[in-house]
């Protein structure tokens, strides 16, 4: 595959259309179930708050992938990523009631790198707050 967006039509401030990313506790089963990490702070809610977080809390790993989806959406390719990392700041605490938890991820072109890349800087929220920090991905645009 090959990204869908043109290098030459992406200006440095260029939006990404933000998305937001329900997680309930079923979510993280499921993720707990395909990634093998079954850390019972990410689903025993007495365990989690037995080690002092506020509930449980959504995979870190998780959370950086929904995250990049903003990224691989846009470009219409996952493989035109080739570089991602980011800093963890806060859990995405997940409650157990019908609502879960809500992450919101907005992106923008922070730079462009002139060899067909470019840098894009992501913001991930959850309850208000930066969940994630220093998010950023390098793309190759078609």
């Amino acid at each position: 595959m090959t990204a869908n967006i043109a290098y030459d039509d992406v200006e440095v401030g260029t939006e990404l259309p933000a998305q937001t990313f329900p997680v309930t506790r079923a979510t993280l089963v499921r993720y707990a179930g395909a990634s093998g990490d079954f850390n019972p702070i990410h689903w025993n809610e007495k365990f989690a708050k037995e080690v002092g977080l506020p509930d449980v809390i959504a995979h870190g790993m998780f959370t950086m992938a929904e995250a990049i989806r903003v990224v691989t959406d846009w470009t219409g390719d996952p493989g035109a990523v080739v570089e991602y990392g980011v800093r963890f700041t806060k859990p995405v605490v997940v409650p157990n009631d019908n609502e879960g938890a809500v992450i919101e991820v907005s992106a923008k072109v922070a730079d462009k790198l002139g060899d067909g890349t470019v840098r894009v800087d992501l913001t991930a929220k959850s309850a208000g707050q930066k969940v994630l920090g220093m998010s950023r991905a390098v793309v190759r645009l078609a």
